[in-house]
């Protein structure tokens, strides 16, 4: 199936954006991208025109919408002036064809669990390691093998012993407390995409091993709240270097998290 994207869109630019650790590069133009029970493999063809593996309904009821496709990014980087912040507008520049995904809740909050202090290679590496070890095997579009990510409920099934094994380190009793707190119902993700950031930044918070940096990229990778601001270490240089006087928080909403993205693959691309 061949779709023309209009609006930015960059397969590599959002692989390597940070926020995803499952999307596999095949080649230079084409990826594999699990998501659920469903796995995609997209191919960039010229002209703005991508081939889909899938079928037109699939593509309607489950990729157009986790590809943001609905969003225009164009629009939200046509706000900055170049005139009043010459560095974001040089960032949304260089950063176009990023899209803020919308990725599974669990899958993300485990992600950026296991992502603490840890490389984006390692971070792969651990949580493919996590699907081997309690996912289940099926197939891609290109009759691949591939695992599927694990439930809460598989994750609690592990020996402690199996979850080291995965490379997470201290990171195991996080991981647990995360599986035990949604299989418990105590946090139910769903429930908090329409909760207001405060509210969200409270319940996630509130999990085991879970602070702010975390919770804040939970709540724009996982819960799509696009204003969310997460500040790691390339942020806060930016911050300091860019904006001595303060980044205008309130001027950018809501899109502030979208504009992260752009100044962190700016920044992390090219010093």
């Amino acid at each position: 199936m061949k779709i023309k994207i209009e609006d930015d869109f960059n397969l590599e630019r959002i692989a390597e954006s940070g926020q995803c650790f499952r999307w596999e590069s095949l080649d230079n133009c084409t990826y594999r991208i699990p998501f659920r029970g469903h796995c995609l493999i997209i191919r960039e063809s010229g002209e703005g025109y991508y081939d889909f593996s899938c079928g037109e309904a699939e593509f309607e009821e489950v990729w157009r919408a986790y590809l943001d496709l609905d969003e225009k990014y164009s629009e939200i980087r046509a706000k900055i002036s170049s005139e009043e912040d010459p560095f974001l507008y040089e960032a949304c520049e260089y950063g176009k064809g990023i899209r803020i995904l919308r990725q599974d809740p669990f899958e993300t909050l485990i992600s950026f669990i296991i992502s603490q202090n840890k490389n984006i290679p390692a971070i792969r590496k651990s949580i493919e390691m996590l699907c081997q070890a309690t996912g289940k095997k099926v197939m891609d579009p290109l009759g691949k093998e591939y695992y599927l990510f694990p439930t809460a409920e598989e994750i609690l099934s592990l020996e402690d012993s199996v979850l080291t094994d995965c490379k997470l380190g201290y990171r195991v009793a996080y991981v647990k407390a995360a599986a035990r707190d949604i299989a418990d119902g105590r946090i139910v993700l769903e429930n908090l995409m329409e909760e207001g950031e405060e509210k969200t930044m409270e319940a996630l918070t509130s999990i085991h091993g879970v602070g702010k940096k975390v919770a804040s990229c939970m709540s724009l990778f996982g819960l799509h709240h696009i204003d969310a601001f997460p500040i790691d270490v390339w942020i806060k240089r930016i911050l300091s270097e860019q904006y001595p006087k303060g980044y205008p928080m309130e001027r950018y909403r809501p899109y502030n998290g979208i504009y992260q993205q752009y100044m962190f693959y700016y920044y992390r691309e090219t010093h």
